[in-house]
C-alpha cells in the first residue's frame, strides 16, 4: 500500500532536486522522484510495480521527471506502464527483477498473422509504453527478468519481454544492464530518435537481445550484447498494420554474440524498406547462423548499408545476403532487392560450415552493387571435391543452411550484378577440394588483388558459370601463383 497519501503537487515539491546535484537544491532541472517515496520496499519480496507506476505518473505530470532507484532489489510482479517525459534512473547496485506472473495480458492484434506471436503483442512485458515521447532508461543498475520471462508464447499473466515500446520518439537506453529477457530483452517498433551508449544485454540463456523494428534515426555506441537467438537485429514487420520505413542508423563500438542465431542482422521480418546504415568498430565472437546477416524475405528493399572495421569469429556463416520470397507482410508484397552495400576492413576466422554467400532472385531482384574491400576470411574447409551445380534453396527460409552445402569453400554468388572484391582473400583451415569462389548467373564481377588458397584437389580457384562480364586482375593464390579460372558459358570483361 502507498502509505504517504499526498497530492501529486505535494509529492513533486518534496521530491524536487537536480539530477546529479545535491539534495534539495533549488536550481532549475528535472524533478527527481525517489521510488521509495511512492511505497516501494526495495526488498526483492514486496511487489513494487504499483509504486513504480505511481512514481512514473508523477514524473510524467512534472513534464520532465526522473524516477530514481537507489541501491536495492525491486520486484516488479506486474507490468510497469511508461509515460512520456520520464527517465528511469537505476543507481549502481539497484536491480528491478521480474516475476513469473501478474503481467498485463497480450492485446488483440488483427495483424498477428504476419509475424510471430512475440512480435505481434506488446503489453505482456515488464515495461510497456505506446505513443510515448522522451523516455529514458539510464544509470548503472540492472533490469533482470530473473529467469521468469517466457521464451515462447506466454500464458495469461506471463511476460516475454523486459522492455516493449511502440510508436515512440526520443528513446534512450544507456548505461544499464538487461538480463534474462525471455523472448526479448528489448523490443521497439515504430519509433524514431533512439540513443544508446554503454548498454549491456545478457540473454545468452534466453532468446533475443534487442529487436529494432520499423525504426528511424538510431545511434548506438559501446553496446555489449550477448544473446542466444539474434543479438542486435533490425526488422520491419506488419504488427502495427502498415509498412513503415527504417533507417538512418549508426552502430559503433559493439561487442556481439549469438549462440544459435544471428549476431548483427537485417530480418527476417522485412516489410518496409531499409536505408542508410553504418556499422563500424564491431567485434562478433559467435553466431550459430550469420555473423553479418542481411535478408529480404517480405518485399523490402535494403540499400546504402556500410560495414567497416569488423572482426568475426565462431560464426556459422561470416557474411550472408539473401533475397527470399516468403512475402509475409500485408498489402500484397512483391520480391525485395538488396543493393549498394559495402564491406571495408573485415576479418573473419573460425567460420562454420556455411560459406559466405550472396543469393539473389532473378532479373530485377538480383543482389547488386556490393563492394568488398580488404575483406579477409578464413573458412573451415575440409571437404573433398563435389559437384559444382547450383545447390538447393528454400526461398521461404532465411537460415544460411536453407541453401545447403555450397560447392565453393569461400564465396558463393548467385543472381548478382556488379560485385567487386578489392584487396581481399579467402583461405581454409583444412585442405578443400572445392573452388574458392563460384559465381552463377551473374554479371559485372571484379576481382582486383584477390587472394585465394589453392585446394589440393580443387578443379579451379574461381569458377564462373553463366557470368556476363568478369574481370580478374593482379590476383593470385596464397603461394604466389596465378589463380586458376574455370569458365562455363561466361565472358571476360577485362580490357
Amino acid at each position: 500500500m502507498f502509505a504517504r497519501k499526498a497530492t501529486w503537487a505535494g509529492l513533486a515539491a518534496v521530491s524536487m532536486a537536480v539530477l546529479g546535484g545535491g539534495a534539495g537544491m533549488a536550481t532549475a532541472g528535472p524533478a527527481v522522484f525517489g521510488i521509495k517515496s511512492f511505497g516501494a520496499a526495495g526488498d526483492g519480496v514486496t511487489n513494487d510495480a504499483p509504486a513504480i507506476d505511481r512514481a512514473i505518473n508523477a514524473a510524467s505530470m512534472s513534464g520532465n521527471g526522473v524516477v530514481r532507484f537507489a541501491a536495492g532489489t525491486y520486484l516488479a510482479a506486474g507490468t510497469v506502464h511508461l509515460k512520456s517525459g520520464v527517465t528511469i534512473q537505476l543507481d549502481k547496485g539497484s536491480t528491478i527483477t521480474g516475476s513469473s506472473s501478474g503481467y498485463d495480458k497480450p492485446e488483440d492484434n488483427p495483424f498477428d498473422k504476419y509475424q510471430d506471436y512475440g512480435h505481434s503483442h506488446f503489453h505482456n512485458a515488464m515495461f510497456f509504453g505506446d505513443k510515448v515521447d522522451n523516455v529514458s532508461f539510464v544509470g548503472e543498475g540492472t533490469i533482470d527478468g530473473g529467469g521468469h520471462l517466457i521464451t515462447g508464447n506466454p500464458k495469461s499473466g506471463q511476460a516475454d519481454k523486459i522492455i516493449s515500446i511502440t510508436r515512440c520518439t526520443n528513446l534512450t537506453l544507456s548505461g544499464i544492464t538487461l538480463k534474462r529477457g525471455g523472448h526479448f530483452a528489448a523490443l521497439i517498433n515504430g519509433c524514431t530518435g533512439v540513443t544508446s551508449d554503454h548498454l549491456t544485454i545478457s540473454t545468452a540463456g534466453d532468446r533475443d537481445g534487442w529487436n529494432i523494428i520499423s525504426t528511424q534515426n538510431v545511434k548506438i555506441t559501446n553496446i555489449n550484447d550477448a544473446a542466444n537467438d539474434d543479438a542486435l537485429v533490425f526488422k520491419s514487420d506488419y504488427a502495427l498494420g502498415a509498412k513503415l520505413p527504417n533507417g538512418h542508423v549508426t552502430v559503433t563500438d559493439a561487442h556481439l554474440s549469438a549462440k544459435c542465431c544471428n549476431a548483427l542482422m537485417f530480418g527476417s521480418e522485412t516489410c518496409g524498406d531499409f536505408t542508410d546504415y553504418n556499422f563500424q568498430q564491431i567485434e562478433i565472437t559467435g553466431a550459430g547462423k550469420s555473423g553479418l546477416g542481411m535478408v529480404s524475405m517480405d518485399g523490402a528493399v535494403i540499400s546504402d548499408v556500410h560495414y567497416r572495421d569488423i572482426k568475426l569469429s565462431g560464426t556459422a556463416s561470416p557474411i550472408t545476403q539473401k533475397i527470399g520470397t516468403r512475402k509475409r507482410c500485408g498489402n500484397s508484397p512483391g520480391v525485395g532487392r538488396i543493393h549498394d552495400i559495402t564491406y571495408d576492413n573485415i576479418t573473419g576466422t573460425s567460420a562454420g560450415s556455411f560459406s559466405p554467400t550472396l543469393w539473389g532472385e532473378a532479373n530485377a531482384n538480383q543482389i547488386s552493387d556490393v563492394t568488398f574491400t580488404n575483406v579477409n576470411l578464413t573458412l573451415p574447409g575440409g571437404h573433398d571435391t563435389m559437384g559444382t551445380g547450383v545447390p538447393s534453396n528454400d526461398p521461404k527460409d532465411y537460415n544460411p543452411k536453407s541453401i545447403g552445402t555450397r560447392p565453393a569453400y569461400g564465396w558463393y554468388i548467385h543472381n548478382a550484378n556488379n560485385i567487386k572484391f578489392v584487396n581481399s582473400s579467402v583461405r581454409f583451415g583444412k585442405d578443400d577440394g572445392r573452388p574458392a569462389v563460384i559465381a552463377n548467373t551473374a554479371s559485372a564481377l571484379t576481382f582486383d588483388h584477390f587472394t585465394a588458397q589453392k585446394g589440393g584437389k580443387s578443379p579451379s580457384d574461381l569458377l564462373f558459370q553463366s557470368v556476363t562480364g568478369f574481370c580478374v586482375t593482379s590476383s593470385q593464390n596464397t603461394g604466389g601463383g596465378a589463380l586458376r579460372i574455370g569458365n562455363t558459358g561466361s565472358s571476360s570483361s577485362c580490357s
